[in-house]
This record gives structure tokens, C-alpha cells and sequence, in this order.
């Protein structure tokens, strides 16, 4: 347990024998913005760390609401021939949970993120990113000091709103019901964006972060973060990054699903306003919802590896 009371841990006990998921948990602590608990205690951020080692290519999977490294179980060991990083975002998965809802904005997690990839000095980076890992991870991609980190991108069922622009029914039908919630069923928010039929054990996995409403704080407010009026307070930071991404000539890919109301569309967008998007193996993904992780993670993996391929990192970071 963090000694600090306005910072939750789960204690490891609820993570025990999860379906699937026996790789090694790493930890990093991040800087306390001065203002979470008692100001001072770092936050501790899980990670995984698999593959190879050794390997000039390290591929970055984020996560997304109101999931965690769980998500990428499947992934990790297909990708095994590269170095492999999975986060859990501060308030979710093994990493520490601040108990109040307004220690989360959106720019904390942007900046923690790439604290993270500073201390680890990460460079050559794949990202794949999904939900709100999109919103982060290319907020970071357009952003000046750190985007010379990433060689490639692939983003699934993701994007990054400036508030400037429309947003889906289903987004608008999300946000009605999570800002409803007082206590989130993590496992059955999971199962309703999946195509296939998710199996008890696995739904477990993804309440096993959450002994009980304390520490669903960021799973909460998570939905209120996105930026959908162009007066959020991060709407700015998008627009900048947007300005970048305008100009990001790295390859860039889009892997969407066939069935997230959420996002559908996003990517023809992407496709569009990103220059490294152009003749690149843009696939949609069959039969797979808005965690399509869960519904097709070796069609995902394989489509992963062949952008890796067809784009060797000499002529990635030109």
C-alpha cells in the first residue's frame, strides 16, 4: 500500500493467477504534479517489459478506458522478436490510484507518459495506441521535443479531439452513461465492446484493478477528459499537436474495427491529415468492437508486424 492516503495501491493479492497474464510487473515512479495526497509521494506507474531486449525496435501499447496491460496479453508474445512495452496509465491496471477525481486531467497523463518514455529513454518507438492511449499517445506524437521518439504509428479505434469538431452518438450515448456512475462494473463496460463472447475469468482480470469505488476514480472521470467543447483545457495541446501531425511524414497506420460506434470514422481522418498515412496497408478490422484487442489480437499483431516490415526503421525515421 502507498503510504499516502490520498493515493491508492491494489494490493498484488487481486492479481493473482489472472487468465492469461504471468509476465513480470515493472514499476517507475513519476512525479507528483503538487497537489495529489500529500503533494510529495511519487506515483508509481506498472509496466511490462517483454521480448527482446536487445532489439533497435521497441514497440509502445497503450491502453485505453477502463482497461489496462490485460488488454495486450495476447499481443505481447506474438511480438516477442521486439522489445514490448505495456503501461498501465496512472489510475488503472497495477499502477497507483489518486483517490480524488480532480488529481486526473488530461495533461497529467500526457505528461506522465512522457516522463515515462524519458526516463527509459525510448527511441524508435512503434506506438500502438487505442481509446484514450490515441488521445495521449499522439497528443505526444505531435508534440515537438518528444515526437523524434517515435518511428511508426498504428492507431486502433482512436483519435485526438481538439472539441472543435463533432462527436459521435456513441460517444455522446458513453458519456450519458458514465457520467451516471458512481461505481463502474470495469468487466461488463469491457464485454459491451467486444464482438465475441468474453469469458468470466476474463472479466474478472479487468475488475481485478478495482477492489471497490475508491479506486475507480479514474475510471470515472476518464470520460469527462475528452475534449468536446473547443474550450476544454486541453483542446489547445491538440490543435498544436495537430499542427505537427499535419507534417508527420513517419509511417502511420490505422487498424479500426468494423463495429465501434464510438470511433467509426476517425481513421478516414487520420488517413487523410497525417502524410506518413499515405500508401500505407490500411486495414479494417472484421467482427471486432471498440476493445478489438480482445476480438482479433492475432489478425492485429500480424497486420503490426507487416507495417514494421514494409517500413525498416532506416527509412521510418526519415
Amino acid at each position: 500500500m502507498s503510504s499516502d492516503i490520498g493515493i491508492l495501491r491494489t494490493p498484488d493479492s487481486s492479481f493473482l493467477n489472472l487468465l492469461d497474464y504471468s509476465f513480470q510487473p515493472n514499476y517507475i515512479e513519476l512525479s507528483n504534479p503538487g497537489s495529489i495526497g500529500n503533494g510529495k509521494t511519487k506515483l508509481r506507474l506498472h509496466y511490462l517489459d517483454e521480448g527482446n531486449k536487445n532489439s533497435p525496435e521497441t514497440i509502445l501499447l497503450l491502453h485505453g478506458e477502463p482497461s489496462w496491460s490485460y488488454l495486450y496479453r495476447h499481443f505481447i508474445p506474438s511480438l516477442k522478436q521486439y522489445r514490448v512495452i505495456a503501461v498501465d496509465l496512472i489510475g488503472f491496471g497495477k499502477s497507483d490510484k489518486p483517490v480524488n477525481k480532480t488529481d486526473y486531467t488530461y495533461q497529467r497523463h500526457v505528461n506522465w507518459i512522457r516522463e515515462f518514455i524519458e526516463k527509459l529513454n525510448l527511441n524508435n518507438i512503434t506506438l500502438f495506441c487505442q481509446d484514450w492511449g490515441s488521445l495521449i499517445g499522439l497528443q505526444l506524437v505531435g508534440t515537438q521535443e518528444i515526437g523524434d521518439r517515435f518511428a511508426r504509428v498504428a492507431v486502433a479505434n482512436g483519435g485526438l479531439p481538439t472539441g472543435d469538431g463533432k462527436i459521435s452518438k456513441g460517444f455522446t450515448q458513453w458519456l450519458n452513461f458514465a457520467s451516471q456512475q458512481t461505481e463502474m462494473d470495469v468487466g461488463n463496460v469491457i464485454k459491451l465492446g467486444v464482438v465475441r463472447d468474453m469469458k468470466e475469468e476474463e472479466m474478472d482480470a479487468y475488475n481485478a484493478p478495482f477492489p471497490n469505488e475508491k479506486y475507480q476514480a479514474g475510471a470515472l472521470v476518464f470520460p469527462l477528459l475528452v475534449p468536446i467543447t473547443p474550450d476544454n483545457p486541453s483542446s489547445e495541446y491538440n490543435r498544436q499537436a495537430w499542427q505537427n501531425l499535419k507534417n508527420f511524414n513517419r509511417p502511420f497506420l490505422t487498424l479500426f474495427s468494423d463495429s465501434d460506434p464510438i470511433t467509426a470514422g476517425l481513421d478516414k481522418i487520420l488517413q487523410s491529415m497525417v502524410p506518413g498515412a499515405r500508401n500505407q496497408a490500411h486495414t479494417t478490422i472484421t467482427q471486432g468492437g471498440h476493445f478489438l484487442q480482445e476480438d482479433k489480437p492475432y489478425e492485429i499483431v500480424e497486420n503490426l508486424i507487416k507495417f514494421i516490415k514494409a517500413n525498416p526503421l532506416i527509412s521510418a525515421r526519415l
